[in-house]
């Protein structure tokens, strides 16, 4: 598990009862209890990772979250699963079995399934939480880039139901990467890859997409050799989904250059007809003014985010690592009007670190931001231009509404 991205794209506090007070002197009547969510975070500051599973009512308002009474669960792990099931799969990259929790009626989690993928070739599971997509209560896939496959399994049952091989995504000393922001199209799950060498702090000059029809669980992969570490995805206005280097891939770029990374870029593939359009190149960097530009984070009505570093908050000096210049705290955000491909910036919303990763709560589409040493996750309101909500110590690769 690395660390971020896309996934997704993507939705320990006992619930209180609510009583609503009716007028006059009649009784009071209990209401529906409220929403309650999953944020699943990581601590590596230790020899041996830890994470923990943290049930909370609290998601869009300012806090500070405890992991008292949070379940503990050894190694890097994740919370997936349907929205608002009042169920929760937890996965680790200490093993490749996956664990399902009910909600119960007081507002915890109880164990009540689980099933191995060791069968498929696996010792570990994790990366993005959007690598598990759900296409029902009783399907569901699981995007492997160590095979690499689709793991095909049914959530409800527990069991392995099936794969889909995807040999030609190995490349011989590279390491592969699916997406933690894919996109939906109808009856598609539009997945894109990307790889990076086994050595050193390049990109690999290749973008691919895995087109997976949810009827017939079969893949057909696309590939471009124009652009590299293509993980963001948008759906534009016209129906075609734009995919954009993101942002470790613009922080390489920007560190080693054109030798051994490509120029982040902008494409567009046809859902329709499994192509990326040849005539349709687009350097990020040109649409924002110049400077390092990465990632594609989705917007409202037909636009989306990029993000373009701001050396001035973050400066790049010689020998640093892309990684940690993604990690940074100055990138700014930009958004892009998909029809006309112009681009303005949107002073509101703070700078903030590359990797974003975007949650959907009861009324808002959140997005987090990783302090500096990995020391908490701080969420904030998309569509409120950046407010922040909740803290939680660690590193928290997701998030889930149970109910």
């Amino acid at each position: 598990m690395k660390g971020f991205v896309s996934f997704l794209p993507s939705r320990l506090a006992s619930a209180a009862l609510v009583l609503s007070l009716l007028a006059g002197c009649e009784e009071p009547t209990p209401t529906e209890p409220g929403p309650l969510y999953a944020i699943t975070t990581q601590l590596l500051a230790a020899d041996v990772p830890n994470s923990y599973v943290i049930v909370t009512d609290k998601a869009e308002q300012a806090g500070t979250l405890s992991l008292d009474n949070a379940i503990e669960v050894p190694g890097r792990a994740l919370g997936v699963g349907i929205p608002k099931s009042g169920s929760l799969y937890v996965v680790t990259d200490e093993n490749a079995t996956v664990v399902r929790y009910t909600l119960t009626s007081n507002g915890t989690l109880e164990e009540s399934g689980r099933v191995s993928f060791e069968s498929k070739g696996l010792s570990s599971l994790g990366e993005y939480q959007n690598n598990f997509q759900f296409i029902s209560e009783t399907k569901a896939y699981f995007f492997d880039g160590t095979v690499p496959q689709v793991i095909i399994w049914n959530p409800t049952a527990m069991t392995v139901t099936g794969s889909i091989p995807l040999d030609s995504l190995s490349i011989p000393d590279t390491i592969l990467s699916f997406s933690g922001a894919p996109a939906r199209v109808e009856n598609q799950i539009i997945m894109p890859v990307g790889w990076r060498p086994e050595s050193g702090m390049g990109i690999t000059p290749k973008a691919a997409v895995v087109s997976v029809d949810t009827r017939t669980d079969t893949a057909i992969v696309s590939t471009d050799d124009r652009c590299g570490y293509t993980h963001d995805a948008v759906v534009g206005p016209d129906g075609k989904v734009y995919i954009a280097t993101e942002a470790y891939g613009a922080a390489a770029y920007r560190v080693v250059g054109v030798e051994e990374a490509p120029e982040p870029c902008l494409l567009k593939f046809d859902p329709r007809t499994h192509t990326f359009e040849p005539s349709f190149y687009k350097d990020l960097g040109e649409l924002v003014g110049g400077g390092t530009a990465g990632a594609l984070i989705p917007g409202p009505q037909g636009t989306a985010y990029v993000r373009v570093l701001d050396e001035t908050l973050a400066p790049v000096y010689e020998g640093t690592h892309p990684r940690t210049v993604a990690s940074g705290t100055g990138w700014q955000w930009w958004q892009l009007k998909l029809d006309t491909l112009t681009a303005t910036r949107v002073p509101a919303f703070p700078s903030t670190t590359g990797s974003v990763f975007l949650y959907e709560s009861e009324n808002h589409v959140l997005y987090s931001e990783f302090a500096a040493g990995a020391a908490s996750t701080t969420l904030h309101v998309l569509d409120d231009n950046g407010r922040s909500t909740v803290s939680v110590q660690g590193l928290s690769f997701s998030f889930l509404q149970l109910r």
